[in-house]
């Protein structure tokens, strides 16, 4: 008997090494095989254009304490900047839920992707993401993280990209962690042509039994904890659309220009497709400065706005298009 649970012990801690040193993931931006897309890449099509958060404390085990609060909703719509102040933290817990003015569809490989602001390709911070077709019943994608939760990753500790699947935030700023639908398909209640809503879930990375997130496969999921910042918790900066079940879709870039961005004074509006839009202004708290109604060109004199970030909206009859704009002094 003491032989073979010997036998038995090695067996298992065999096993347990060649799922940890073995079945590794893509690795981190700049390498071989790496899954990170840049915001500024072609093969976004689109951007999330509302956003609605619930935050989460800083310290899950203070549930009664501060909550995050770095950063507005509005902060996630739009193209992302790829930058560490132009997100909405999370908190430990919290969540964020996007909608967009086409449902996502199910394409050729990655059909959208989720961006965090983590400062390098190891202080990751992660986040559970969950797709819906009608707002109400909301599929996970099966995550996986073999990082080793038998020691606490600090609060400015590291994460190991290749031990990550599946969850957002497993790479740095400006880089995007992508999702393939066609791994859902089959899910009853939900159609991956026409996804409508996108829901991101913070992970809470303690190692804690009593508070810790578990991955699809049992394991703990360990990242950097605590995180008692109101910039705690993951930092959403937004979701790029790659596919689109709309017909007819086109990239912004042949719909309209945006310029300067940034600006100092006053933001030019040229339209290519001479359709009516209601064209607004908000600041993040969400007020209106400014809306007029434009069909070819028109000219935003904002010089009386203080410098910050403010959220361009334009509608038409059939589309609504959202981008950040960046004052400056």
């Amino acid at each position: 008997m003491p032989g073979r649970f010997i036998f038995l012990l090695l067996l298992f801690f065999q096993s347990f090494m060649v799922k940890n040193l073995i079945a590794q993931f893509a690795p981190a931006v700049g390498f071989s095989g790496s899954t990170a897309i840049h915001g500024d890449s072609s093969v976004f099509i689109a951007w999330a254009t509302a956003c609605e958060v619930i935050r989460g404390p800083v310290r899950i085990d203070e549930p009664l304490g501060e909550k995050a609060s770095f950063g507005s909703p509005l902060e996630a719509i739009g193209q992302v900047q790829g930058n560490s102040v132009n997100v909405v933290s999370l908190g430990d817990g919290g969540m964020a839920t996007l909608t967009f003015d086409l449902p996502i569809s199910d394409g050729e490989g990655w059909d959208f992707a989720v961006f965090e602001n983590a400062l390098n390709d190891s202080f990751l911070e992660l986040a559970f993401v969950e797709v819906s077709s009608d707002g109400e019943s909301f599929t996970r994608f099966p995550a996986v993280s073999l990082t080793d939760p038998a020691v606490q990753v600090a609060t400015f500790g590291a994460v190991e990209c290749v031990k990550i699947h599946n969850l957002a935030g497993k790479y740095r700023q400006g880089y995007a962690t992508p999702f393939d639908l066609a791994e859902l398909s089959g899910t009853p209640g939900l159609d991956i042509q026409k996804i409508t809503h996108v829901r991101v879930i913070d992970v809470i990375g303690c190692v804690s039994d009593v508070y810790a997130s578990l991955d699809a496969e049992g394991n703990i999921i360990n990242d950097p904890w605590p995180t008692p910042f109101n910039t705690g918790g993951f930092d959403l900066d937004g979701i790029g659309v790659i596919h689109s079940s709309g017909t007819g879709f086109e990239p912004c870039e042949s719909i309209f220009k945006v310029f300067p961005n940034p600006f100092s004074d006053c933001v030019r509006i040229e339209f290519f497709n001479q359709e009516n839009y209601q064209v607004s202004v908000f600041g993040l708290d969400g007020t209106l400065v400014f809306t007029e109604n434009a069909t070819s060109q028109i000219v935003i004199d904002l010089n009386h706005l203080p410098s910050g970030c403010y959220v361009l909206r334009m509608v038409s009859s059939s589309q609504i298009y959202s981008v950040k704009l960046f004052k400056i002094k």
